[in-house]
């Protein structure tokens, strides 16, 4: 049986939200966007006014402003965001169990059991549209097609508040003239270097020869022929399915660029430390550190180290990223946002220790401490709040002048 599968993607999620919240940002061009002043000076999402004076998710507010002088700004309410996420698959549910979230404002559904009860993949999507506007007062565009890939281009296909539908037999006609950069996970880099090869369309691409798309994006390539040539078979899971993790990170972005590597080791441990509280409290180890490095003209870097033996110890996780960043980053040079994330991760209870022929009874003892340190950390934290304890490196120290300002009357 043919598959019918549906990707319903809430229009100007946080912007929609935001206007339920406070109704007056309807009136006018409104953007949600982080507080500039915290140097977080750029847009988030708009809604449907600001968008026809050109303002962009992601550029900075002064770009914005100066496109649309009388553009509101609101900040965001992300515990509202992720409970009106929560009610959109609520509704979601009642047609089928198989939704599979996508990010905080889309999900797919695969409704090929439900048709019985509730009509075509057409019917199934005009219906969940009308409940989502009465219900919860949100709009959503729906794509409908046989697979995920289709279904997620139906939904950018028009908007806001439109079900399209890719069929077996219309794709050709409707999806292939389309350009290839709005194919599922052609991303800027990838649809740059089709434009080059002279591939524009997703026509164009379901047309190349895979041994050559193969030595050009790897697997990569593989995926985007088979989507484009409508073979996409990657199941829609439950949205009860145990979900695996596969990273567990962090990132800060700071309110003044840190210069120099005590201010560095300072966003570090504090980045660490979260990491490694999440590791222990999921039963958890990794087997590779990742950092990643911005600098104020947002060039971004990253670097990754795969450890001797797994670990979830916050001494260990802040040691490599401090030696990832020694490695690979002029300490004479700004850094805006610091990332650390832990990858490769196992069990805790699957990851033996292996020791080393050269390790010394002091390495093995030095590790058990850190691991009992570590384990009281989290256990003072969970029963006093994770402020009750700090990590020193976190604090920064007063400078020479500051502190003389400080005994000065």
């Amino acid at each position: 049986m043919e598959r019918t599968i549906l990707h319903c993607d809430c229009n100007s999620f946080y912007a929609s939200v935001e206007t339920l919240l406070d109704p007056t940002l309807a009136e006018g061009p409104s953007a949600v966007c982080g507080d500039p002043e915290s140097r977080h000076g750029i847009i988030l999402a708009k809604n449907e006014q600001a968008k026809a004076f050109g303002v962009q998710t992601a550029e900075t507010i002064w770009q914005a402003k100066r496109k649309c002088p009388d553009l509101r700004l609101v900040a965001p309410h992300r515990e509202e965001y992720v409970k009106y996420s929560r009610r959109c698959n609520e509704l979601y549910l009642q047609y089928t169990d198989l939704v599979d979230p996508f990010g905080i404002d889309e999900s797919f559904l695969d409704v090929t059991g439900s048709m019985h009860l509730f009509g075509t993949g057409e019917q199934i999507a005009d219906e969940l549209r009308r409940r989502m506007r009465e219900e919860v007062g949100l709009t959503i565009s729906v794509g409908v097609s046989f697979n995920r890939a289709f279904a997620k281009l139906g939904s950018d296909y028009k908007k806001p508040d439109a079900t399209t539908v890719f069929s077996r037999e219309n794709f050709r006609e409707r999806v292939w003239p389309l350009p290839a950069n709005t194919l599922l996970y052609v991303g800027r880099r990838a649809a740059a270097r089709l434009d080059q090869l002279g591939v524009h369309t997703i026509g164009d691409l379901a047309a190349c020869d895979p041994a050559f798309l193969h030595g050009i994006f790897g697997k990569l390539g593989d995926t985007l022929l088979r989507y484009a040539r409508g073979e996409d078979d990657e199941p829609v899971r439950s949205f009860y399915a145990e979900r695996e993790v596969k990273s567990v990170g962090n990132s800060m972005t700071f309110a003044h660029n840190l210069l120099g590597e005590e201010e560095c080791r300072m966003g570090l441990t504090a980045l660490c430390d979260n990491v490694g509280r999440r590791l222990r409290a999921r039963g958890m180890v990794c087997q590779t550190v990742q950092i990643g490095i911005r600098d104020p003209e947002f060039h971004n870097r990253s670097r990754q180290m795969t450890l001797e033996r797994p670990t979830n110890a916050t001494r260990v996780l802040f040691e490599t990223s401090l030696a990832l960043l020694r490695a690979h980053w002029p300490m004479d040079k700004p850094v805006r946002l610091l990332s650390v994330t832990a990858a490769g991760l196992l069990p805790e209870s699957q990851s033996c220790e292996q020791l080393s022929l050269f390790d010394s009874p002091q390495q093995a003892q030095t590790r058990q401490k850190q691991r009992q340190l570590d384990a009281t950390v989290d256990a003072l934290r969970q029963r006093f709040g994770n402020r009750s304890v700090i990590f020193a490196n976190s604090v920064r120290k007063p400078k020479e002048n500051e502190k003389k300002d400080e005994k000065e009357p």
